[in-house]
């Protein structure tokens, strides 16, 4: 997460009892990767072709990252607070009893962790999770035939948790495609790939259990719920429709104990497709930027008002000398339209301005003291900002 104020106010505390686990266990030792795909038809008997022709785009993520560790005079936290960080990210704590890594200078361990992903370009970009190579100091990948290249980071979005590799190889590499997330349903099946807990060439399968997943883990959530087993070390790779396209990366689990329960979720193809293509031109991210911060509409609020339930995105603070301000927005605002985008929940408006580009020019229809009313606003971007 940046150091930034997002539209939403952040949760004070987690609100889930199950663990959110990272699928890339970061400071194991037996951990994994997972693959991508082409475009076939799947015949009646299985997935095996289809198989056969995407597997060569798959990649293991090995990682080094340097970490600094607890310092001995600084309290550590209670049992109770490492042993819940443990059992959500399936991760020991940096610093912690547990912890992996051998001294690499002073005052500082190696983090040694893997993860998956895939190949978008035949000169060598790669798409993996953010947390996968976060803090990297070196990353290698392997190719399904065994061969190693040394890989960049190009750039990474941890609030949507993507990142984009690059290796240099001396021929064409195998890729595959993105797909539409957007067009999956329900009850579609779909593909994982990958190695997981160190177990190469393995691939599951599944349906599509859920769409729009908020899973509390960033602004713009919009998951898509697999029962395709994922485990630890599928992070960073991609989820197939039938057609062998890439329609999501995989990248968190909820489990009680680390393993696979058969709910899984994955980046939608359809915002990783403009991430990619945002770090491709310059490495970062350009996002449209608000200055607001935001809370839901209470019962009571709807009630007076007349719905059924709460609408809209109530307006908490507005940011000095920002887009919100300059607008005429004010504290006590109820956000009920973006352009044409109806704001049903707080992460509607969160998605809707951070999908649109800094510098363009919205109508934003709000609700005050009773009364509706449309003003223009010219956004700016995220990046440096804290809202």
């Amino acid at each position: 997460m940046t150091q930034t104020k997002p539209l939403s106010k952040p949760l004070d505390k987690p609100r889930r009892l199950v663990a959110l686990t990272l699928a890339a266990a970061m400071m194991s030792t037996s951990l994994v990767a997972l693959a991508p795909s082409p475009a076939l038809a799947v015949l009646p008997g299985g997935y095996a072709d289809l198989v056969e022709q995407l597997s060569p785009a798959v990649v293991h993520v090995a990682v080094e990252a340097a970490i600094t560790p607890v310092r001995s005079d600084v309290p550590m936290p209670n049992d109770d607070f490492l042993r819940e960080f443990q059992r959500r990210f399936g991760i020991p704590f940096p610093g912690m009893p547990g912890g992996s890594g051998a001294p690499d200078a002073p005052g500082a361990q190696i983090r040694q962790g893997v993860g998956s992903g895939f190949i978008i370009s035949k000169d060598g970009l790669i798409v993996t999770n953010n947390h996968v190579v976060k803090d990297a100091r070196s990353v290698t990948v392997k190719l399904s035939d065994g061969t190693r290249l040394d890989a960049r980071v190009i750039g990474t979005d941890p609030l949507t948790d993507i990142a984009l590799l690059k290796v240099e190889a001396d021929k064409p590499l195998p890729t595959v495609e993105f797909g539409s997330s957007a067009e999956m349903l329900p009850g579609d099946e779909v593909i994982a790939m990958g190695s997981p807990f160190g177990l190469g060439g393995t691939v599951t399968a599944g349906i599509v259990s859920a769409k729009n997943r908020d899973i509390h883990s960033g602004p713009y959530d919009a998951y898509i719920q697999t029962d395709a087993a994922i485990n630890r070390g599928n992070s960073g790779g991609p989820l197939f429709n039938t057609e062998g396209k890439v329609i999501g990366v995989n990248t968190a689990i909820f489990s009680p104990d680390g393993g696979s329960v058969g709910i899984g979720f994955a980046i939608p193809s359809d915002i990783v497709k403009k991430v990619v293509a945002d770090l491709q031109d310059d490495g970062k991210i350009d996002r449209g930027w608000l200055g607001v911060q935001i809370r839901p509409m209470s019962e009571e609020v709807a009630q007076v008002l007349g719905y059924d339930k709460g609408r809209g995105a109530v307006i908490d603070e507005v940011m000095p000398d920002s887009p919100a301000q300059k607008a005429g927005l004010k504290p006590g605002d109820i956000v009920l339209k973006f352009d044409d985008t109806e704001i049903a929940e707080l992460r509607d408006l969160t998605r809707a301005v951070g999908a649109a580009e800094p510098g363009s020019r919205h109508e934003i229809e709000i609700l005050r003291k009773g009364e509706k009313m449309t003003l223009d606003v010219r956004l700016d971007n995220r990046s440096g900002h804290d809202a």
